[in-house]
């Protein structure tokens, strides 16, 4: 154990010190911050595509009317104005586009939009949205039906989910906790890869500088191998929990900055709503709920689930580590290891192909089944648990079966580590790296 004790001293001193480290984890929150916030600029600056006036030629003679009294920014009466005319209005750019409805569109459906060319599917959408309901209430009125019958039937619903809990019934903000499971998710995916291929590359530096020999003849493999694997874990912990602090503080500056902007009246009457909100649903440290604040409901997150958060990030850290330790082992330099991790990252990748339908039906057969399979386990568990309450035997199992699937891993890869490490000159097969598995020394 001391040994173990040594080497893992080792790894988390040497990397925690350098200056990758250092920037890293000082340059994480703002890199998440910009991640964040650079597609929603975009999404606002990008908008529905409308960068001009529209002109309507309308041959029914009545649906122009409606579409101006809908939206009087965006289109015009074309007016006396020729399609040649019109055409070269577009050209010259003093028109974003025209819009041809036929006398017959009721039957036939069919509308025509003359426009430059490129200006997007979200463009033609808005359009498609703004006709396609006058053209419908046109067919209803044609049926002979009221037009108070039509009205009503455009009103459409809103839909409020409630959610039943022991202290009562609150809002359910589900959605929003899945997608917070799913960046939960995502943040775990990024670091299995980073952390483990940094182990990988770590095991495969020493083995081509031969430094692995000298640690071989004063250590046992598989105490080489645990001390590397607990080692970058540790460090890797340790960045997320700065991330974590450094995060926190990142967002408390970027509220006093809101805070700045906002009249105070408006502040005192949302802390006013939020402590209502508490208030009438309390919720202890503990127990996780939904706080509403204005129209917006905002999730919290318990501890019990940061907890869980947590584990499942270090049991999938270790699990996958290891294996990106067996595999270092095999090879030569790091070129020659893309064969041999296939097996290790396709699992990963999969994981990251299935948060949809997790996210869609996370207490469904698929999301239970998945998230207990010990390779998928650590983020669509961290997604399901975030998404929804997971009954508690399903956690429990998953917890035992994550930290079974680690030990088998250990076993395995320290009988491929042993051989693995002292192998030079020849890239493995799969099939060679299996023997080595069931070959006794």
């Amino acid at each position: 154990m001391n040994k173990i004790a040594v080497i893992i001293a080792h790894e988390y001193t040497t990397r925690v010190r350098s200056k990758w480290f250092i920037l890293a984890t000082l340059l994480g929150p703002l890199a998440m911050v910009v991640m964040i916030t650079i597609p929603v600029l975009a999404t606002m600056l990008a908008g529905d595509g409308t960068e001009g006036k529209v002109a309507v030629v309308d041959h029914t003679g009545a649906m122009a009317t409606e579409l101006l009294a809908a939206d009087t920014s965006l289109y015009e009466r074309a007016g006396s104005r020729s399609a040649a005319e019109l055409n070269a209005a577009v050209q010259a750019e003093s028109l974003q586009a025209w819009l041809e409805i036929p006398a017959n569109v009721v039957d036939s459906g069919r509308i025509t939009l003359y426009t430059r060319g490129g200006t997007g599917i979200a463009f033609e959408s808005r359009i498609r949205g703004d006709v396609e309901p006058v053209v419908v209430s046109a067919r209803l009125q044609r049926a002979g039906t009221d037009t108070s019958v039509i009205r009503l039937v455009e009103q459409g619903i809103d839909l409020s989910a409630l959610k039943i809990t022991d202290e009562g019934v609150q809002e359910d903000a589900s959605m929003a906790s899945a997608f917070i499971g799913y960046g939960a998710g995502f943040v775990i995916y990024i670091l299995i890869f980073l952390y483990g291929s940094m182990v990988m590359r770590g095991v495969v530096e020493e083995k081509a500088n031969r430094i692995i020999e000298v640690l071989a003849s004063s250590a046992r493999p598989f105490d080489i191998m645990m001390g590397k694997v607990l080692g970058i874990g540790l460090v890797g912990l340790t960045q997320v929990l700065a991330w974590i602090v450094l995060g926190l503080l990142v967002l408390s500056a970027l509220a006093v900055a809101f805070a700045a902007g906002v009249d105070p009246e408006v502040a005192t009457e949302a802390m006013r709503q939020a402590q209502d909100a508490q208030a009438q649903s309390p919720m202890s440290p503990m127990s996780g709920g939904v706080m509403k604040i204005g129209s917006m409901s905002i999730p919290t997150v318990s501890v019990p689930t940061l907890l869980l958060f947590v584990f499942y990030f270090l049991s999938g850290y270790f699990l996958y580590a290891t294996l990106f330790a067996a595999v270092g082992s095999a090879v030569d330099q790091e070129s020659d290891a893309n064969q041999l991790t296939l097996p290790v990252t396709l699992p990963v990748i999969l994981t990251m192909m299935f948060i949809g339908n997790v996210i869609s039906a996370p207490s469904g057969t698929f999301a239970t089944v998945a998230s207990l399979i010990p390779l998928f386990t650590p983020i669509l568990m961290t997604v399901r648990v975030a998404a929804t309450d997971v009954p508690a035997w399903q956690i429990a199992l998953s917890i035992v079966l994550s930290i079974g699937a680690f030990f088998g891993a250990v076993w395995m890869a320290s009988r491929i580590y042993r051989i693995g490490m002292l192998s030079y000159g020849k890239k493995p097969s799969i099939a060679e790296v299996a023997r080595w598995i069931t070959t006794k020394v």
